[in-house]
């Protein structure tokens, strides 16, 4: 049995810790000084942080390469298991081009482009943030925008501040997922504490995105549609992420959010047409004129309300007990470890939902969904294998950031920090969001940076006193407002509406609304954290 240490280097906490910290360093300098592609910086982080777990922690070599291997391992399955079928569903879309039949719909329900906005990138945006992730609402919802008629910058700069509100949620919840794993704290409580501060966010966004479109005569006259998109799509994600499924907050909120928003009057008025001339300042595209016939639309809106009722169907019960009968535990092998106190952590076993999982939930809907389409079973399974080579790089960046994050709990390194961070008292509740923002404004992703510093944020509250289920969300919540200014999206934003090179211009114009809405999560969280609004938190 490896018994962990927190003081190895010299009995001192501080060193310990600082010794600890080299793999995050590691990973952070390649990313943000180096810039080197997250795909090679991930193996490598994960290789300092096999050495420091050996040579500094005392870690015996077999089971450093055991903790690897169970955090690549997790990072398979379920997490990558849920993201590869969510985007094989989206590729199936657009492979019979009921993904273009979307866009028009979209694209009719009003011609003033502020409600367009808030349809396109913060609704829909939500939705495709829901299925695939990864960058991929940014970029589509961008392009979308820029058909009909947006100037590039600004269909760039409204297409990422939209996308906050719905990534902790997002790939049918692979952050809040991974979180759960990393931290040992439940799935239902972790999302459930997510689903009580990124929901504030969702009331803001909306009237944040009108005003920049079309400034305070934008937030002037489309006031009411934006804060009943808001107010519908927070209290989805608040209902479907506390009471339903993590992996619905998204969908039932993207839906609610678009139902709310053309269900008001306003948002259905044409609009003025200096309105139109001053926002509208690009070429529109022709075929959003095109008219469709009733069946393709059906067929198009078709695959996501399979997902939901094959969600829907899975929450029930009786069936959710079935479900997960066929789940797996198995004691990790080569892997024997024990906490500082000698009690054996929950590292050593490895559970596998083989069917109550949301992969294979969205792999059922997808099925359904290529029938609906009229795609031939060989046409599918072939999209299926192009998804997983289009996704390669993502693969080896998550299983390797996974892999060095279980390395770094299980090894001792995470709870050596967490309890060196602890001495910043009650004011470690408005750094935690800051923590998981850095770590999503370099990684690019929530997922990453929730197994990078969930397991620390855990470790920390519980040294400091504070609870350890909101400080586990604030990682993942403050997070969501970083994935407007990393890198990564930055560069999808800008290759897709053609502004590649000017990543540093857009950076430049997003950066004072990410920080901005990271005060007003930092806030939440203290808040949260004391009489003020603890009632809040379940």
């Amino acid at each position: 049995m490896f018994v962990q240490e927190l003081e190895p280097v010299a009995d001192s906490l501080g060193l310990s810790a600082l010794v600890a910290t080299l793999p995050l360093l590691t990973v952070l300098v390649l990313l943000g000084g180096v810039r080197m592609r997250a795909h090679l910086a991930g193996p490598i982080g994960l290789g300092v942080a096999a050495a420091v777990a050996w040579l500094a922690f005392g870690m015996p070599l077999g089971q450093t390469a055991a903790s690897a291997a169970q955090g690549a391992a997790f990072g398979l399955f379920p997490i990558l298991w849920i993201v590869v079928n969510a985007l094989w569903v989206y590729r199936m879309t657009v492979r019979t081009r009921h993904f273009d039949v979307l866009r028009r719909s979209f694209g009719r329900l009003s011609d003033d482009p502020r409600v367009q906005a808030l349809v396109i990138a913060f609704c829909f945006g939500a939705l495709l943030e829901a299925l695939a992730g990864f960058g991929a609402p940014v970029a589509i919802s961008a392009v979308m925008l820029v058909a009909l008629g947006f100037d590039p910058v600004r269909a760039a700069v409204v297409a990422l501040v939209a996308n906050t509100a719905p990534v902790a949620f997002g790939a049918m919840g692979t952050p809040v997922v991974t979180l759960a794993q990393v931290t040992g704290i439940p799935l239902d409580t972790v999302a459930s504490v997510v689903g009580r501060q990124t929901p504030l966010l969702a009331l803001v966004v909306p009237l944040l995105l009108v005003a920049l479109v079309d400034g305070r005569r934008g937030l002037r006259e489309t006031w009411l549609p934006a804060t009943a998109c808001g107010f519908a799509f927070a209290v989805a994600q608040f209902v479907a992420s506390n009471y339903v499924s993590a992996q619905l907050a998204d969908i039932a909120a993207a839906l609610a959010g678009a139902g709310a928003l053309v269900a008001v009057p306003q948002a259905r008025r044409p609009a003025a047409e200096p309105v139109r001339a001053a926002v509208l300042t690009g070429a529109r595209s022709e075929d959003l004129d095109h008219d469709d016939p009733r069946a393709d639309v059906l067929r198009a809106y078709a695959p996501y309300a399979l997902i939901v009722a094959v969600f829907s169907v899975a929450q029930i019960p009786p069936v959710k007990d079935v479900l997960a009968e066929a789940t797996r535990t198995v004691d990790w092998p080569f892997l024997d470890v024990a906490d500082p106190a000698g009690d054996p952590v929950g590292g050593n076993v490895f559970s596998l939902p083989l069917v109550a999982t949301g992969g294979t939930l969205v792999l059922l809907a997808g099925c359904a969904t290529a029938a609906i389409l009229g795609v031939h079973a060989r046409v599918a399974a072939r999209e299926w294998a192009a998804t997983v080579h289009e996704l390669r790089y993502a693969i080896l960046t998550v299983t390797s950031v996974l892999a060095l994050a279980y390395v770094m709990n299980l090894s001792g390194q995470a709870a050596t920090i967490g309890h060196f961070v602890a001495d910043a008292g009650a004011g470690l509740a408005f750094l935690s969001p800051v923590l998981g923002w850095f770590g999503v404004a370099v990684s690019g992703s929530d997922t990453s940076a929730n197994a990078l510093f969930g397991a620390l944020q855990v470790t920390a509250a519980e040294q400091s006193g504070l609870s350890p289920e909101l400080l586990a969300a604030a990682n993942s919540s403050g997070g969501v407002l970083g994935k407007m200014i990393s890198p990564q999206n930055l560069t999808i934003a800008c290759a897709a509406v053609g502004l590649t090179g000017k990543e540093g211009d857009l950076l430049r114009k997003v950066l004072p609304w990410s920080l901005g809405l990271l005060l007003l999560m930092c806030l939440i969280v203290v808040g949260q954290s004391t009489a003020a609004l603890g009632w809040m938190l379940p």
